[in-house]
């Protein structure tokens, strides 16, 4: 109970409920990691500092994210899908929440843009989510859902990926695995998710939320476009192909930041957006995202503390220390070991390998068989994405729904996502585990 892992984890989340600043809370819980094992706060400081290298180029690619999506704000041409979505959605809470999750799950698989949609979609439609009384925790767990549930269910586009590190490092450990086998080990968890989705929109956020006792100006003009005659003209077809273009180029180079650029510079080449504007763009731009791309920064340094320290393997070889031969309990406390490894690195994919070199020994020894094993171990790297402060699973719904002001990341985003999702994730798991 007194690993570093565990200690670190408990006081980010103890100091991110009390509402102290996510980066003030990553900070002081990579100090206790240190310190926990024995490095002085100047070696833990320069450890994360090397560390924070490591999302260099996700936290440039949110920043130019958010100001390619002010831009597209900017060309007015976001008013026409909210106009249209107050014909089609008024009084329609349910249908809505769960289009946006629909909407966010094509961002993993069908176009694999991740999170890059969110501060496009997300800020003109908070005008109607107040007229409408949306609960925006909802809208928050719809969104994680979208961009949670489809790399583990689905073996395409992230969800690829996600699969076949599995995969491979169950491989690299000694157990024998198809890739196409994955999938059937994360059905069940993946239903888990959705029965957590169906909960939060139909029985938790089902009732009115008036937003009325906030500052009702702080948004005034982040989504007031549905109130204005729109018609189209040039500026709105020549923003299209600024968002075609993005596209395109992130696809084809596989780079987030080259496909930002890309429409960045469209933009001011089309004059959408006049040059005389580029300072005041880029200012709203990184008011939207650098929160998001700092957090991911002094997130990698985090975990860069967590796995170097060897605080990670001290918490699993303590945790084989209480285990039984029951396999129920062998695998809560493995699931359990993932949320906490999760919850601090703030990365599924990045926690895999981590995780599949101490679970497939273990997973092997108490008779698992590889389809079970497989399940443990994409549950526990998953467990946690939903409800972690570092997450971009949380970041990311959160930067979209803060835009004016009236959400707060832990108890509006992180709290809803991981009562919601990690929960009937651990119960599925378990059942995977014992089934499969």
């Amino acid at each position: 109970m007194f690993n570093a892992v565990v200690v670190s984890v408990i006081v980010l989340a103890v100091l991110s409920l009390l509402r102290v600043n996510v980066i003030l809370a990553i900070l002081l819980a990579a100090g206790v990691a240190g310190l926990m094992e024995g490095i002085s706060l100047t070696e833990t400081t320069n450890m994360l500092i090397s560390g924070m290298g490591g999302q260099t180029n996700t936290a440039l690619s949110y920043i130019l994210l958010g100001i390619f999506a002010v831009m597209i704000g900017y060309s007015g041409i976001t008013g026409f899908l909210v106009k249209r979505l107050v014909k089609v959605l008024k009084g329609k809470r349910s249908i809505m929440l769960l289009t946006i999750a629909g909407v966010a799950c094509l961002s993993q698989n069908a176009v694999p843009i991740h999170i890059a949609f969110i501060p496009i979609l997300i800020p003109p439609l908070l005008n109607l989510f107040d007229k409408m009384k949306v609960d925006r925790r909802g809208v928050a767990t719809a969104l994680t859902f979208g961009l949670k549930a489809p790399y583990i269910m689905i073996p395409a586009g992230f969800g690829l990926i996600f699969h076949g590190i599995i995969a491979d490092e169950m491989k690299a450990n000694g157990m024998e695995i198809t890739l196409s086998s994955i999938p059937y080990a994360m059905l069940l968890p993946g239903l888990g998710m959705i029965v957590g989705l169906l909960f939060a929109i139909f029985i938790s956020y089902r009732k009115d939320r008036n937003l009325s006792d906030l500052d009702q100006d702080a948004g005034h003009e982040v989504a007031a476009s549905e109130e204005v005659e729109l018609s189209f003209t040039k500026r709105h077809l020549f923003t299209i192909i600024a968002i075609i273009g993005a596209l395109i180029v992130q696809l084809t180079t596989g780079t987030l930041v080259l496909g930002a650029l890309t429409g960045v510079i469209l933009m001011f080449l089309f004059t959408i957006v006049p040059f005389k504007q580029g300072e005041k763009v880029v200012h709203d731009g990184i008011t939207m995202m650098g929160m998001i791309a700092f957090v991911m920064l002094i997130a990698s340094g985090y975990a860069t503390i967590l796995k170097e320290t060897g605080a990670v393997e001290s918490l699993v070889q303590s945790a084989t220390g209480i285990l039984s031969d029951s396999k129920p309990v062998i695998a809560v406390v493995l699931l359990l070991v993932g949320l906490l490894i999760t919850m601090g690195i703030g990365s599924s994919f990045g926690t895999i390998p981590i995780l599949a070199a101490l679970f497939v020994p273990l997973c092997a020894a108490a008779g698992f068989s590889p389809l079970a094993t497989a399940s443990l171990i994409g549950t526990a790297g998953a467990l946690g994405d939903a409800g972690s402060p570092a997450s971009d699973s949380t970041l990311g719904p959160t930067s979209g729904l803060n835009a004016d002001g009236k959400h707060h990341h832990i108890w509006d985003t992180c709290v809803p996502t991981f009562l919601h999702y990690n929960i009937p994730l651990i119960v599925f798991g378990v059942i995977a585990a014992l089934v499969l």
